[in-house]
């Protein structure tokens, strides 16, 4: 059996922002099992990519592949970010990987486009010694993130929401 052909990733650039902010709202709409409104939160999640993203030495990087059949787009992408904590005996460095964004466009899903932009993010994460990663998992995505090594934790995660500063 031919191993399949890997999409070409490439790191994603300023100019990818509004297409990396469409591909977030698919994934949260999947997430969320309705729509999703761009608004308030999709701007100032541009203005930090378009920050951020060309920034070679940053702590975050999205990975993508444009689509395959040539149309302007992405198909696929993944972003991640890389927190500096305080270390701990198994992380003396107390460097922590998140991978928040991983979505594919509805045309391109099950060709292996998300998980080809996953292993960059991953192997991105490598390169700056980060020896831990996490996630938050959709029912979807489960199995391409047991595949690739990831393991469920228990889940001891809480969440207090403050109050929001008026501007």
């Amino acid at each position: 059996m031919p191993h399949p052909v890997r999409p070409p990733v490439r790191r994603a650039t300023a100019a990818d922002t509004d297409e990396l902010i469409r591909l977030r709202i698919v994934m949260l709409e999947a997430m969320e099992a309705g729509p999703v409104a761009p608004g308030d939160w999709s701007h100032r999640s541009a203005v930090a990519l378009r920050r951020r993203l060309p920034d070679p030495d940053a702590t975050l990087a999205a990975f993508v592949v444009d689509r395959p059949d040539g149309s302007p787009g992405l198909a696929a992408c993944a972003v991640g970010t890389i927190e500096e904590r305080l270390g701990a005996p198994g992380n003396p460095d107390g460097r922590l990987g998140y991978v928040f964004n991983v979505a594919t466009d509805g045309p391109y899903r099950r060709q292996g486009l998300s998980t080809a932009c996953l292993e960059a993010l991953l192997a991105w994460f490598t390169e700056r010694d980060v020896p831990t990663v996490r996630l938050f998992a959709t029912q979807d995505g489960l199995a391409v993130y047991e595949r690739l090594g990831f393991t469920r934790e228990t889940n001891t995660s809480m969440r207090l929401n403050l109050p929001r500063r008026v501007s």
